[in-house]
């Protein structure tokens, strides 16, 4: 099938854009394609192999997802944020989803609480966790927090953490908040906000999980002005 056959194929198209999107955002969250590095159409179908349809079609989602943005004069390039802009977004998320654990101890299902010990006991078979090496949570049902927010039940939420800030949040929490010694104690908070949502304590839960998003905030921060400093010395 050519390009031109397959952009005719509007199904194809969306399995051909859906492929790119989660490669390149993958590359994203992971720091493959560093924070402010310049992408381009051409560069990105060399790569891909694909035209420029699907291609355009997962750029406007990573555009929409937070992920990518276009600067005039420029072009587009991976998002990064300033540290300013940084802090704001771990305020938020704080708040939020310190918000969505209040809730969940109201509203999880036994069964979604019995899914949250199973995927804690998934992760913890996980390599990198065990040599505390990184702590990678893949995304949406394999992530933690979005687990905790889908059991808030409150849409409002669920739409603001899991569809738009969800992967802007992911990049900064895997990029600066899973090495180092955070891992292992990030663990362990997970499992204590699991037990406190079990019990139903929705105070204890709301107050846990502020403390685990305010010490992932302070461990980004450190390494965010760690990563700043390595560039100014070298520039």
């Amino acid at each position: 099938m050519t390009p031109a056959q397959i952009e005719t194929s509007i199904p194809e198209v969306r399995t051909l854009a859906e492929r790119v999107f989660q490669q390149l955002q993958d590359a994203i969250v992971r720091g493959e394609l560093p924070p402010g590095s310049k992408i381009t159409e051409p560069g990105l179908s060399k790569a891909f192999g694909i035209s420029r349809g699907p291609l355009r079609e997962a750029m406007r989602r990573l555009e929409a997802h937070r992920l990518i943005e276009r600067v005039p004069h420029v072009g587009a390039r991976v998002i990064k944020l300033s540290m300013e802009e940084l802090l704001e977004l771990f305020d938020v998320r704080e708040a939020l989803e310190s918000m969505a654990a209040r809730l969940a101890a109201e509203h999880m299902t036994a069964a979604e609480i019995a899914g949250l010990r199973e995927l804690l006991a998934m992760h913890e078979r996980q390599t990198d966790l065990k040599k505390g090496e990184a702590y990678f949570q893949r995304e949406g049902d394999l992530d933690f927090h979005y687990r905790i927010v889908q059991g808030s039940h409150n849409r409002m939420l669920v739409t603001m953490l899991c569809d738009d800030l969800y992967y802007l949040v992911r990049l900064y929490r895997t990029q600066f908040s899973a090495t180092g010694s955070r891992p292992q104690r990030a663990f362990v908070e997970h499992h204590r906000i699991v037990d406190a949502i079990e019990a139903g304590d929705a105070e204890l839960s709301e107050l846990l999980m502020r403390r685990h998003v305010s010490a992932s905030r302070a461990n980004v921060v450190d390494r965010y002005a760690a990563t700043l400093r390595q560039t100014s010395a070298a520039t």
